[in-house]
């Protein structure tokens, strides 16, 4: 009984955030940006992105 209750509920929640969705986007907009680019290249625009990323998360703690 008390799995069916948690079926029926997980259906009518409704997500607004999709993670999946969001990770495709990211991986789809680093690859069209990385797409020409040399390994060198590659690895200095990761290092700054990271770099970028990580005082983001420092700013939002």
């Amino acid at each position: 009984m008390e799995t069916k209750k948690k079926i029926r509920r997980k259906q009518n929640f409704s997500k607004s955030f999709d993670a999946v969705r969001m990770m495709r986007n990211i991986r789809n907009k680093i690859s069209i940006e990385t797409q020409d680019m040399s390994f060198e290249q590659f690895k200095s625009y990761m290092k700054k992105h990271s770099k970028d990323r990580n005082n983001d998360l420092e700013v939002n703690r």
